[in-house]
């Protein structure tokens, strides 16, 4: 399967979810604010194995409702914002 940021936009749409809907994360006293879009990017960017996982864990979530989205989207987002932020650390010299 060819997974990419539409295959899930339109996963998204089809449930009537909105993909510029925004989840709002607090990091170090700073709000951060992403887009669902934003975050599918983000995993869209990876191997073809991770695509297809991060693919199939929103069709599995989807089914159960707006209740369950957020939260996925909350997890999936912040697992993105503590990788960047962690990867932008200064390291000691």
């Amino acid at each position: 399967m060819n997974v990419n940021i539409r295959t899930c936009k339109d996963l998204l749409l089809q449930h009537k979810i909105n993909p510029a809907s925004v989840i709002e994360y607090e990091v170090n006293g700073e709000l951060h604010s992403l887009t669902l879009e934003w975050i599918i990017k983000a995993y869209m960017q990876g191997s073809q194995e991770s695509k297809e996982i991060f693919y199939h864990s929103l069709k599995s979530v989807l089914p159960q409702g707006k209740p369950a989205v957020e939260p996925y989207f909350q997890q999936m987002g912040q697992l993105i914002l503590m990788t960047s932020l962690s990867q932008n650390e200064v390291q000691p010299g």
